[in-house]
């Protein structure tokens, strides 16, 4: 299965500037493919592909002003194209936004076919075409050799190189055992056998601090040393928190997949969750999403298996013991009993338990069988009839 390994490393002098060079070619060029696409449809309705910018590229190259272009390496631009069509295709699709314009400020990257490198398994060298051998902390193994490597720098002034491999995992062995998740703000997660998992709440945790060095950073002269070195700071713990959360979904999740053979959670619709400007910043720093996403190719690479159930289904107003479904519950309410047959109920927990029993309610893709629940319905039992 196709996955990436991201390993850091540390570039000489010579390398900096090197690969500073061939950020801004990359940078320059898929801003200027992109001027060219936007302008082309706004005059004429034109769209213009990667093959024509791809040869529109060649004659920029040979002009006097951009001759810069063609003293580095020509395979990072060029995919630098290549990865403006995967952004309009992505828009067309409605899977992702329109393409923006990049900014030498936040996260520079460039991308290395297999013509570009090459990687000597025996000592662990990977030597880039332009820049040399490359000092990498390799800090896990790997079988497969990698078809292409991407080349990033943080704001934080990190540098890391990611490996696309292909690579052979092996399967879990079968527990025979089911469980359901319910994500949430208070708790990171809550599981159908009463596991309740704490929420560490880091970027929450880490605000004051961070507010000083904002405080900081907007008192210095925009492009001096000293704002240089404080937005640095800023960076940093940023990318602190991020990986701090990281980590903590990442033990979380395989955990999971090692203990259970099915793991259902809910389809949720993550963009109207963060419209609620006295949530967004609570739910953001859970990464409800990430885990997802962690949960869905761990459970790929493993034999496992991932269901989603219908963001509609009323997990947390059904009572797991007799189905009865309750009118309302506002979220102030955490626990609650069931009219009918009296069962005292945890909030998170009771949507654990339907969302694991749940049948008939998953979806493949977004937007498969969701039909939303009338409000002007009557509440039934949903097991009646």
């Amino acid at each position: 299965m196709k996955t990436r390994y991201r390993f850091r490393f540390y570039p000489t002098e010579i390398q900096k500037k090197e690969l500073s060079n061939v950020f801004g070619a990359c940078r320059y060029v898929y801003n200027w493919a992109l001027n060219i696409r936007n302008q082309a449809w706004k005059k004429d309705k034109i769209n213009i592909g990667y093959s024509k910018t791809s040869l529109m590229l060649t004659n920029l190259k040979r002009e006097e002003n951009t001759k810069w272009l063609s003293e580095i390496s020509c395979v990072p631009t060029q995919q630098s194209l290549r990865h403006l069509q995967k952004a309009f295709l992505n828009f067309w699709s409605n899977s992702g936004k329109y393409p923006s314009f990049k900014k030498k400020k936040n996260k520079q990257s460039a991308e290395y076919t297999y013509n570009a490198f090459k990687l000597n398994k025996l000592n662990n060298e990977l030597v880039v075409s332009g820049l040399g051998k490359l000092n990498i902390v390799w800090s896990r193994e790997f079988k497969s050799y990698p078809k292409t490597i991407t080349i990033t720098k943080e704001p934080s002034e990190k540098y890391y190189v990611t490996l696309c491999l292909d690579e052979d995992f092996k399967k879990l062995p079968k527990t025979k055992k089911n469980i359901g998740i319910d994500f949430g703000v208070s708790r990171l997660a809550t599981l159908s056998d009463g596991t309740r998992i704490s929420n560490p709440k880091y970027f929450k945790n880490n605000l004051k601090k961070l507010s000083i060095i904002q405080r900081g950073l907007s008192r210095k002269k925009i492009g001096s040393e000293r704002w240089s070195k404080s937005r640095i700071r800023v960076a940093r713990l940023h990318e602190h928190i991020k990986n701090c959360r990281l980590d903590t979904l990442h033990k979380f999740t395989t955990n999971l997949v090692k203990k259970f053979d099915t793991i259902s959670v809910e389809d949720l619709s993550l963009n109207s969750m963060l419209k609620n400007r006295n949530l967004s910043m609570a739910i953001s720093d859970v990464g409800i999403g990430v885990a997802i996403q962690m949960l869905n190719y761990k459970c790929n690479w493993y034999g496992k298996k991932l269901k989603k159930i219908n963001r509609y289904f009323p997990s947390s107003k059904m009572c797991s013991v007799c189905g009865y479904v309750i009118d309302s519950l506002p979220l102030t309410i955490r626990e609650w009993d069931c009219p009918k047959c009296k069962s005292h109920h945890d909030r998170d927990e009771n949507a654990a338990k339907n969302i694991n029993v749940a049948e008939g309610c998953s979806v493949k893709a977004r937007g498969d069988n969701i039909n939303r629940l009338r409000a002007s319905a009557p509440r039934r039992n949903i097991y009646e009839a």
